[in-house]
């Protein structure tokens, strides 16, 4: 008998063959202006799409015969046509971010893989980036990176950086130097302050996160006229100005810590966790964004790999939540299952055939183009999983115009690349972002009029490249703090240290001298990506090296006002600068983009008012010597001694809170209308569950219903609240109107709080007032998750805390029946 081992090696040998015959094929391709990717059309002539006449013609082949580029069909029929003329072995070919291309019946290669997190960049596979930068196209434009964005609260600024972001990934796609599917958004949330990736993701709160979620990606993905609100009848063929995807599912924020990497890490995850925090956002993302993509992370969760889990793949993003695309892998994902944590001891062969079976659509990696097709051959899965996974990817590309073309969009060009108004946007988004912290008698803003020198000092003080982040790709221009200042003074430069992990005092006493002289003096300190990256995480919470030291000396010292500028992603414990006297102002500018030196400089001299809120919880540093970066558990445990997570579950000291920031002008709220009762009508059919109270708390005869129960009515139960916002200052700014929800007292192991709406307004000087309005499903908004994994509407007596508590208004919910 032959073993299955030698099986596999004869079968292997003949797949490299088959995969090496079709990479040549693809490696000769002449270039291309346009996406389409070609490798037996000698023409120079450039094709916009796949199903060109002409293009066909070129190769040899008769356009009429292949039914997959009839426009008269659904793409439901035109998909299975093109799968349907496939070989075993095409298929495989096709299921790698670098997908092959089958020349003998038109089908071109496609690269799957482009990023887009905060601008279009050019993080691809080794060697292989169809998102590429030269002299036709030098760079995009760069918006500040996603916790900076995230702290604008501003849904709308969300959307629409999404839509310039993809205007120039359409057109960088028209000159032949972007794909179509874009693997961003990161909507990870930041459960622990010491996670490297905090930079890339919309802050700690999962309602947050889901927001930005669904905003960004309706900017990139949506085609005017064609959204769920303009009722298309078939949403499995609305047009997509460009795929985006929500990554990285699930449970994923641990990166590198003392030793315990993402390659390894095993997320001991509760059902409750998973449901209310690190599902949430993607849920969002794919039920309210209507996402094409979701991206499944390296890590396991609670023993199984991410990737291999058919109830978090299969059952739920396809099955519960109804996605309306594809699964990919973060990239060699099965190589890690099968290196790095051994699981299962398996070989290629099986780990494929799980993951295929899990609901995994596309590899980001070799293993499925090396593999799968010998996997159906050993009886391992059914060749029927890879026709499935090539129907989600190829529906995909024929609703981005990949194979009929997207007339909207085939005149952009250059131009829309780096365009004025998008380096604006980009500005305003860093001015809209940044948070006033600290303004000791209103020092700022400073007035250009009395100051005529600015001492600009730290290791911050001439960034570039340390404002963009990762995932960066290459920015139109920078505009450095000391660029921004110089618009506003005249700039004396030192840079205190000489880079940011600030290993040396040398350099402290030429920044004091400078301070000395100065009408005011700005220190631009913080953070990097040697400090806080993807693959880096951190271990304390303090500026490094002798930053504090450059700091103190610089304030004790200065003629002038000091303004502390903190560039980071994650909090950082500055409380000795918030306690001194000497510091009068304090910002947090996040990485502010490719302008942020602009917008700085603008709001320190208050072209721009702050108005900016932490998306992020500061916390003390000895916050980490209480529990370790990898514990899952949001809740505090007691038996251990560690606090809580987030400002959701965690009532200790803080620098700074969750979604504090300052403003030039002063704002009081008035409370005009709010709904003070909810009498919930049961059938009988819909029973009382059971609740977890604290002791010596009242518990309500009925104390919960389950969500699932009252489904179908629960868009009956509708709160409504209406806060008239007062602008007593005199200068125009913006405020972020906060609605907490506090739930009926005495349920256990319920959030202290939770943010269940918010909406930043522009109100102006002098008296102006605005009125803001919120709707507010009770289903969504005001239910919790027990420990059991249920979704429950509590009844009894809660609150809606608007900001930080400046209004309470009561709610009763009652069951009756």
């Amino acid at each position: 008998m032959v073993s299955n081992k030698l099986c596999f090696l004869v079968l292997a040998v003949a797949t490299a063959a088959f995969l090496l015959n079709s990479a040549a094929s693809a490696r000769h391709a002449p270039p291309s202006t346009f996406g389409i990717d070609d490798s037996n059309i000698t023409t120079t002539r450039n094709y916009t799409h796949v199903c060109d006449p002409q293009r066909f013609s070129d190769l040899g082949l008769d356009m009429d015969e292949f039914s997959f580029c009839d426009k008269s069909l659904s793409y439901e029929v035109r998909v299975k046509d093109l799968i349907d003329r496939m070989t075993l072995d095409e298929k495989a070919g096709q299921i790698g971010d670098t997908a092959l291309g089958v020349p003998r019946i038109g089908l071109p290669k496609y690269e799957w893989w482009s990023e887009a997190l905060h601008g279009v960049s050019d993080v691809g596979q080794a060697g292989n980036h169809v998102t590429h930068f030269d002299d036709v196209i030098p760079g995009a434009t760069s918006f500040p990176t996603v916790i900076l964005t995230s702290a604008t609260f501003n849904q709308s600024l969300w959307k629409k950086i999404g839509q310039a972001v993809s205007t120039e990934a359409r057109a960088m796609y028209n000159l032949g130097h972007a794909g179509l599917t874009f693997w961003s958004p990161n909507i990870n949330v930041v459960r622990d302050p010491r996670w490297g990736r905090a930079l890339e993701t919309p802050g700690e709160d999962p309602f947050v996160a889901g927001r930005y979620a669904v905003n960004y990606v309706r900017g990139l993905q949506d085609v005017e006229g064609s959204t769920e609100d303009d009722e298309v009848a078939d949403l499995d063929s609305r047009p997509l100005k460009v795929s985006a995807c929500c990554k990285h599912y699930a449970a994923y924020d641990v990166d590198n810590w003392l030793g315990v990497d993402r390659y390894h890490f095993d997320a001991i995850v509760t059902e409750q966790d998973m449901m209310e925090t690190f599902q949430r956002p993607f849920e969002m993302c794919v039920k309210e964004g209507d996402v094409s993509s979701v991206m499944c992370s390296y890590n396991k969760i609670n023993g199984i790999p991410a990737c291999a889990d058919p109830r978090l793949l299969k059952d739920t993003i396809r099955g519960e939540w109804n996605l309306r695309g594809y699964i990919v892998s973060d990239c060699d994902s099965i190589d890690v299952m099968l290196d790095a944590q051994k699981w299962l001891n398996d070989e290629p062969v099986d780990a494929v055939a799980q993951t295929l079976k899990a609901g995994l659509d596309l590899d980001c990696g070799y293993y499925y183009p090396n593999y799968a097709n010998t996997s159906v051959r050993m009886g391992k899965v059914k060749e029927a999983e890879l026709d499935s996974a090539l129907k989600n990817l190829y529906n995909v590309l024929m609703r981005l115009g990949f194979f009929d073309g997207s007339p909207k969009y085939e005149k952009l060009g250059k131009s829309d690349i780096c365009s004025h108004e998008n380096i604006e946007l980009a500005t305003e988004a860093a001015r809209q972002g940044i948070v006033l912290l600290k303004n000791a008698n209103q020092t700022l803003p400073l007035k250009s009029n009395k100051i005529k020198t600015i001492a600009v000092v730290g290791p911050h003080a001439n960034a570039t490249s340390a404002m963009i982040g990762n995932y960066a790709g290459v920015p139109c221009r920078f505009t450095s703090p000391i660029d921004g200042f110089s618009k506003y003074g005249k700039v004396k430069y030192e840079t205190g240290c000489g880079e940011v992990f600030c290993k040396n005092e040398s350099l402290i006493f030429p920044a004091v001298r400078a301070a000395k002289k100065a009408d005011a003096t700005v220190l631009v300190v913080g953070l990097d990506l040697t400090v806080e990256a993807e693959s880096l995480d951190r271990t304390d919470l303090l500026l490094p090296g002798y930053q504090q030291q450059l700091i103190q000396q610089v304030s004790s010292q200065s003629k002038g006002p000091v303004i502390l500028v903190i560039m980071s992603a994650g909090g950082v414990d500055i409380s000795f600068a918030k306690d001194d006297p000497n510091i009068q102002s304090i910002i947090w500018a996040g990485y502010p983009g490719e302008e942020g030196g602009h917008a700085i400089a603008d709001i320190v001299f208050g072209k721009a008012n702050p108005g900016g809120r932490l998306p992020l919880t500061w916390f003390y540093t000895n916050y980490t010597d209480m529990l370790p970066l990898t514990s899952m558990r949001l809740r505090p445990i007691e038996s251990l001694d560690y606090p809580g997570r987030t400002y959701k579950f965690y009532d200790g000291p803080t620098v700074y809170p969750f979604g504090f920031g300052l403003s030039y002008t002063n704002f009081t709220y008035k409370l005009v209308s709010s709904t003070k009762t909810v009498n919930v009508k049961l059938n009988k059919f819909q029973h009382c569950r059971d609740l977890n109270y604290t002791e010596g708390s009242y518990k309500p005869p009925c104390p919960a219903i389950l969500i699932e129960d009252l489904k179908s009515s629960c868009g009956d139960y509708k709160v409504k609240l209406e806060i008239e916002v007062k602008n007593v200052g005199e200068r125009d700014g913006s405020d972020v109107v906060m609605v907490y929800w506090s739930p009926p007292q005495g349920i256990a192991e319920a959030p202290i709080v939770d943010l269940v709406g918010f909406e930043r307004v522009f109100v102006g000087g002098g008296g102006g007032s605005v009125k803001v309005g919120f709707e507010l499903d009770v289903c969504k908004s005001l239910g919790l998750v027990d420990f059991r994994g249920y979704r429950l509407l509590p009844s009894g007596g809660g609150k809606f805390v608007i900001g930080d508590g400046v209004l309470s208004l009561p709610l009763q919910i009652n069951f009756r029946r």
